[in-house]
């Protein structure tokens, strides 16, 4: 081969050592202080929501009475309490917001577990319940006794597993 040859070998090698560097970077940065999608969505459901525009159309005066939220309908559990770990004790008003858990310090509760993930669960209102929902953590997330594969309702009192940390939905 020529000597041109091999330097341009020499040099797509070093591109693509650097690339690799890059990515694994990129990685470590994202476990440690977590991805900017994640922050913005974390800061987006914390604002509260916008009012409507008196361009729209004015609410009718015989309509009927707004609906309670789903954390105020009869038998909806209305806090998230931590019955084991290490946070045991904390409660946390459902309030409709999704709840994040993890190690991640943007994380709504934040567990320091070697066993939990930096971004490890979520817990959503839809339709009038609770879902927990795995979010890619290496050691899972469980229901009771079953393993978390996709979004599942959470019943009142059933225990959700994180790692070392187990939480329960409470009226």
């Amino acid at each position: 081969m020529s000597e041109f040859t091999l330097t341009l070998i020499k040099l797509a090698f070093l591109a693509v050592l650097w690339l690799f560097v890059i990515a694994a970077v990129g990685v470590i940065r994202a476990d440690l202080f977590g991805s900017k999608a994640a922050s913005k969505a974390a800061s987006r459901a914390a604002q509260p929501p916008r009012p409507a525009k008196a361009a729209r159309q004015p609410k009718p005066p015989s309509a009927a009475p707004p609906q309670q939220p789903h954390s105020a309908q009869q038998g909806a559990p209305t806090k998230l309490v931590v019955v084991q770990g290490e946070r045991a004790g904390t409660v946390i008003d459902l309030t409709g917001v999704p709840i994040t858990i993890g190690r991640a310090n943007d994380a709504t509760l934040v567990v320091t577990d070697d066993y939990a993930s930096s971004r490890h669960a979520r817990l959503y209102a839809q339709d009038g319940q609770w879902i927990v929902e795995d979010l890619g953590s290496t050691n899972g997330t469980y229901l009771g006794r079953t393993k978390v594969s996709r979004p599942m309702p959470v019943p009142p009192g059933v225990p959700v597993r994180i790692g070392k940390t187990v939480i329960e939905l409470r009226k």
